[in-house]
């Protein structure tokens, strides 16, 4: 179905959740933003703003720094300079994580309501797990998940399915029994791939593209009253 309207019924049965981390539960964009331009300063270009980084979160790290280089070199041009500029984002990146990222409204709150209704947790993101295990502790987030997967975690990242179906291996449940929450199209496509139900929220980054566009069972307006609508139905 389009977005818009909780489509309920795919919720009956629901038993654990999988949750993203950047656009979902922090506004990391502030870091990127600081991380970047950390970087670009090494290679004497110009900062760019947050604006633009926003539109090109959400693929995972080294699709981030291609799609960065792209702004100033040709294809060989951003090969050539790739791992020095990966390295250099690191480094920034690693000093400041956190320091400068938001809690969306009502996340932990929404995580709390689901623990309670005895929902299992998992966060599974596209960010490298050197960087989501440090950012979910310093925001407290980390008690609330069983298991983390980053996007160097396994052999693939979202939108392949392959992250969400090895959480449901780990909880030992159906796809139809655990739901993905996300901000973008990748959440969704990887949820759809994996046979889980998919809930999306209307703030976060998705790529420049409205989530009303996204195929999903729905648009949830925070953690919260995602929570809501998976209690209503169990």
């Amino acid at each position: 179905m389009g977005a818009g309207a909780v489509n309920h019924a795919v919720l009956a049965g629901v038993r654990a959740a999988i949750i993203d981390l950047d656009g979902t539960m922090l506004d990391t964009v502030p870091d990127f933003h600081v991380a970047i331009n950390g970087m670009r300063g090494e290679f004497d270009l110009p900062p760019i703003s947050a604006e633009a980084i926003k539109l090109m979160v959400g693929k995972g790290s080294e699709n981030l720094i291609r799609t960065v280089l792209a702004l100033d070199f040709d294809p060989a041009g951003v090969a050539q300079r790739f791992e020095a500029a990966m390295d250099g984002y690191q480094r920034h990146y690693l000093t400041i994580n956190g320091q400068h990222s938001t809690l969306y409204p009502e996340v932990e709150a929404g995580l709390a309501a689901m623990k309670a209704a005895g929902l299992r947790l998992a966060c599974v993101t596209n960010k490298p797990i050197a960087f989501a295990l440090p950012l979910l502790k310093l925001k407290n987030l980390d008690q609330y998940f069983e298991i983390v997967y980053g996007g160097d975690s396994l052999a693939k990242k979202k939108p392949d399915p392959l992250p969400l179906l090895q959480v449901c291996a780990d909880f030992d449940l159906a796809p139809a029994n655990v739901v993905a929450i996300g901000d973008s199209s990748n959440d969704a496509q990887a949820a759809r791939a994996a046979g889980c139900p998919v809930l999306t929220v209307p703030y976060g980054y998705n790529h420049g593209h409205s989530i009303h566009d996204t195929d999903s069972d729905g648009i949830v307006n925070t953690l919260l009253d995602a929570a809501h609508a998976i209690s209503m139905q169990n």
